[in-house]
């Protein structure tokens, strides 16, 4: 550099890039500028194929629970816990799959069809600032209840009705085959 006030003095020799590695970084930076493209692209058609496969879609709220073995005692009145999480619940096939977001590539838990032995309609609840949610509940062979909310009477309705529909359910009562799982 020059002693002087406002001049630089450039040294062309101080650094000095081969074109191997300017096309290497290229490389590194076209494709960290592509890939989150290419990720979203992947997202965006998986849920256009879930969408247009899917038999019913929607975002619900769902809590988990299970059903109390045998001697256990009763389960607590857990209706002040407010632990109901939104899901992207879809219904495909002989399958209901659970995704944290519609965006997402698999998803966080899944139930078949075939395990539900009983569904119906759980008594709306109005909490603070919320408004009214309408609920429903699904329990399967291993005791696993679900347990989903929206503030849609419309859409429980719809969830209910096709999943009546598609395990043969009338009310809460399931019509077993022979193997104890739903006729599908």
């Amino acid at each position: 550099m020059d002693d002087s006030l406002g001049n630089i003095k450039i040294i062309t020799d101080h650094f000095k890039a081969s074109t191997p590695s300017i096309d290497s970084l290229q490389d590194i930076a076209s494709s960290s500028v592509s890939q989150p493209r290419t990720d979203n692209y992947l997202r965006l058609e998986h849920v256009d194929e879930i969408l247009r496969s899917a038999r019913l879609s929607g975002y619900l709220y769902i809590r988990t629970r299970w059903k109390p073995l045998p001697g256990e005692p009763p389960p607590l009145d857990d209706t002040d816990v407010d632990d109901w999480l939104p899901r992207f619940v879809v219904l495909q096939g002989p399958c209901i799959f659970f995704y944290l977001f519609s965006t997402d590539l698999s998803p966080q838990d899944s139930t078949l069809l075939s395990d539900i032995v009983e569904l119906g309609p759980l008594p709306s609840v109005t909490r603070d600032g919320e408004g009214t949610q309408y609920a429903f509940y699904i329990l399967t062979r291993q005791g696993l209840r679900f347990e989903c909310s929206s503030a849609s009477k419309v859409q429980v309705d719809s969830w209910l009705s096709a999943l009546q529909t598609d395990c043969k359910l009338g009310g809460s009562d399931a019509t077993t085959a022979p193997n104890g799982a739903c006729e599908m």
